[in-house]
């Protein structure tokens, strides 16, 4: 989000300042309404006339807004966001898509109150997001009612996302760009020295001047033998010379994420580190190369786990090869060999990103984020990764 602007407060000015208030904008982009077309067709599949939608990210996926601490009520023919204050003024460009009902007391309440305003019955949650604490509120606040007036469901609006539309493309698209523009400004100025967290603090920081709210996860600097842990969380480890650096990271723009890899070495490679380097480029760029709808998941992840494990580091290589991209930075499709196989559609986002990890030695990923298309795949991202750039 980009900060406020003050209004001017010049005595001369013609309108005082408090009278100036900005205009409100419709919400521009994707087809709401037809967002919201679709999932009532999606609960009627399910024999349902209502859905109450809780994950905050659906809700900005249907709605354009992400304030979140908000539910959306999606009826057969009307849609009703239950909010608070917090959110009154922002979501009044929602107004042509949703009634807004402004709680005044405990969410749960609020819901009750909007299905006795809109005589719900047979209504789905999600379950996947809501505990069960939270329903057991919710259907103590409807007090008595029709039978089934609840009705678990699961997996509906998140299907809706799997595939992107343009405009999401364009969104990822841009939160890659970002990030990658973030990275290449602090490239020249990490140097030996540094720790862990002022190179992380570097560039959360270069992401955020470029228009990131908030990075898509807690960057990833793993300085010499601390890239053996796949997820590991930064120090204050000094980076060292001949030595190497793996760098996760990832920008956000508009709620959509990019997610990137790249593993570096200060001077010399020490030569375990740079063995693994090639396996690990040749496995990420020959399972990328696979890509294309119709192609099996767990068929691209085992291009290169086939080819980690020839080479004799199968052991090395735990976790998936990817995931899908979107408002959420880990979601559907998954190339993975430990879940149901998916078959790969055009529209889907998704990382290839594989890893060798050595204790005590240090580890390798390389990562980038692929649109799959009609006819293959196209890599989001432009940054290089041969080994003579990653030398630092």
């Amino acid at each position: 989000m980009t900060p406020p602007t003050a209004a001017s407060k010049s005595k001369s000015a013609a309108v005082p300042a408090k009278d100036v208030k900005p205009a409100k904008k419709a919400p521009s982009g994707p087809d709401y309404g037809a967002r919201l077309g679709r999932l009532r067709e999606l609960t009627k599949t399910q024999n349902l006339n209502h859905i109450l939608v809780t994950n905050p990210l659906d809700v900005g996926y249907l709605t354009g807004f992400l304030g979140g601490d908000s539910y959306l009520m999606v009826s057969p023919a009307t849609a009703v966001i239950i909010s608070d204050f917090r959110y009154q003024e922002e979501l009044e460009p929602v107004k042509s898509l949703a009634r807004i009902h402004i709680r005044t007391g405990p969410i749960v309440q609020a819901v009750a109150e909007v299905f006795t305003a809109e005589r719900v019955d047979r209504c789905g949650i999600q379950t996947e997001y809501v505990t069960i604490a939270e329903q057991q509120a919710i259907a103590a606040a409807l007090g008595k009612g029709p039978q089934n007036r609840l009705v678990n469901t699961k997996g509906l609006v998140s299907q809706m996302r799997i595939i992107k539309d343009e405009h999401e493309v364009g969104l990822i698209r841009k939160a890659v760009k970002i990030g990658q523009e973030a990275l290449e400004a602090i490239l020249p100025r990490i140097k030996v020295g540094l720790t862990e967290l002022e190179v992380a603090a570097m560039l959360e920081a270069e992401m955020k001047t470029r228009g990131s709210a908030k990075p898509g996860f807690e960057s990833i600097v793993a300085a010499r033998a601390n890239g053996s842990f796949p997820h590991y969380r930064p120090q204050d480890v000094k980076l060292a010379a001949n030595a190497p650096l793996l760098i996760d990271w990832g920008a956000t723009w508009q709620g959509y994420h990019g997610d990137m890899t790249r593993t570096f070495a200060f001077g010399k490679w020490p030569a375990k580190i740079k063995e693994i380097y090639t396996i690990v480029l040749d496995a990420q760029m020959k399972a990328a190369d696979a890509l294309a709808p119709g192609k099996s998941a767990k068929e691209i992840d085992a291009i290169a786990r086939d080819l980690i494990t020839a080479a004799g580091f199968g052991e090395e290589f735990g976790h998936s090869l990817g995931h899908g991209l979107g408002l959420n930075g880990h979601e559907e499709p998954r190339l993975s060999h430990m879940l149901p196989d998916t078959v790969l559609k055009a529209g889907q986002v998704v990382t290839v990103e594989p890893g060798i990890y050595l204790p005590g030695v240090g580890g390798v990923r390389i990562e980038d984020d692929y649109l799959i298309t009609e006819t293959g795949a196209k890599n989001l991202c432009t940054m290089p990764k041969d080994l003579e750039w990653a030398t630092l």
